[in-house]
């Protein structure tokens, strides 16, 4: 069963009797090419009453673990393998334990939580060589790079704010290109009194940057982190980093699915200007396998077969994209490569309990296919994943989006991929 967000994906442009906040030094544009950009701006990213400007900002705040970061995978890894040696097992449950924590604090939890017969510094002393050299291996969440790049292409302030040691952010985004020189200020949890929830990591990084922290905005992933950035009276926007923990985050002024989400325009921020047809442009990434049985609502309860995939192999990936609605070209052994659009996540309106791969082959097809090897290469993102209120409306979207893929399809920039040497390998 093929799900869709019920969520607009209009852009828009800022009022223009609304004063921007970055000085023109830090944009380097002609007056011509400022001007044509501003017309096309206005056609584009309109302000609407449904999506209005929250508030001016100066600067971004950013969390780094679980925010710009795919650390979580890592640490539910380097738990699995070592709580072996107490005999315990790590199953992931615990995680909204340690999300947001300074080291210390996550590592008492996880010894209070498993009863280990150790100190809380020992833990630490234990697993941080096992943590030191993973770093290297953490890739950056979807989205994190585009809106580094982008903010810092329009020379917005930015500053990294952790609860992790200055050394151990240091050593993360050293493996991440051009990542250090786009922070104006960087500052770890060992470097103030108290780490999250506690203000004062960034009310430091304001200080830092020389903003009033009433016009900062914070990026956070974790409720601690939401928390801290209320109490330092800025602007927060939170990424969950836990499925289904959205509805926690009431203190945020604003909740999104993932970085792809966000609209820097509402802060008062420079749009991004990389949408194209209702989509966004993605690095291609690829997955395949044997298709098999889903739930079995997508014919009959939505009339809209989908050729499901397992995610037994695709832990990592799943971790690493956030859910939501995908597009792209699809392999099938035998019979020829179809556009395809594709839901990743929990389908609200279902409530599946486990995260899904859905794709939905744009192709009528006279008989089932179980069993037959699929290949993927998914080229763009068009919607987060979000709840419906009703099932017409649902199926109403899977149409509406079913018409963006296939039209966004025949655009050089993503029809060039359905000849990807990975699809005519499951030919």
């Amino acid at each position: 069963m093929l799900f869709y967000i019920n969520a607009s994906f209009s852009l828009h442009f800022l009022p223009e009797r609304i004063p921007h906040p970055y000085p023109s030094s830090k944009i380097e544009e002609s007056e011509h090419h400022r001007f044509k950009s501003h017309i096309s701006n206005r056609k584009q990213f309109r302000m609407s009453a449904a999506n209005p400007l929250k508030k001016l900002v100066k600067c971004v705040i950013l969390d780094l673990d679980g925010t710009l970061l795919n650390t979580d995978g890592i640490v539910s890894d380097v738990l699995r393998v070592h709580l072996v040696k107490y005999g315990k097992k790590w199953d992931g449950r615990e995680a909204k334990n340690i999300v947001g924590k300074t080291p210390f604090e996550a590592a008492a939890a996880v010894v209070e939580d498993y009863e280990l017969p150790c100190t809380t510094s020992e833990l630490i002393s234990e697993i941080t060589p096992m943590f030191s050299t993973q770093w290297c291996n953490i890739k950056p969440l979807a989205g994190a790079n585009r809106l580094i790049k982008h903010l810092g292409s329009h020379g917005v302030p930015m500053a990294l704010a952790s609860n992790s040691p200055r050394d151990n952010i240091e050593t993360k985004i050293s493996f991440q290109n051009g990542w250090k020189e786009s922070f104006s200020v960087i500052i770890g949890g060992d470097e103030v009194k108290s780490g999250k929830p506690s203000p004062e990591i960034f009310l430091e990084a304001a200080k830092r940057l020389n903003i009033e922290p009433s016009s900062c905005l914070v990026i956070e992933d974790s409720l601690p982190g939401v928390t801290a950035g209320k109490a330092a009276e800025m602007e927060v926007v939170a990424v969950p980093s836990l499925p289904k923990q959205s509805h926690l985050y009431t203190s945020a002024d604003e909740v999104i699915n993932s970085l792809l989400d966000l609209r820097p325009e509402k802060w008062g921020l420079p749009p991004f200007q990389d949408w194209i047809e209702g989509t966004l442009p993605l690095e291609p990434w690829f997955i395949g396998g044997p298709v098999i049985k889903g739930f079995g609502r997508g014919s009959k309860v939505l009339g809209i077969p989908t050729a499901n995939l397992s995610t037994e192999r695709y832990s990592t990936l799943l971790s690493e994209h956030p859910a939501g609605v995908y597009f792209g070209w699809a392999g099938l052994s035998a019979r020829g490569v179809f556009k395809m659009v594709m839901s990743i996540g929990w389908n609200p309106f279902f409530n599946n309990t486990e995260k899904t791969i859905e794709p939905w082959l744009l192709h009528d097809f006279n008989e089932d296919f179980y069993g037959e090897e699929l290949h993927i290469v998914v080229v763009g993102y068009i919607r987060p994943e979000a709840n419906f209120p009703s099932l017409e409306s649902l199926v109403t979207k899977i149409h509406e989006d079913r018409k963006i893929a296939e039209k966004a399809l025949d655009l050089p920039l993503y029809s060039k991929y359905k000849n990807d040497p990975y699809l005519k390998s499951s030919l």
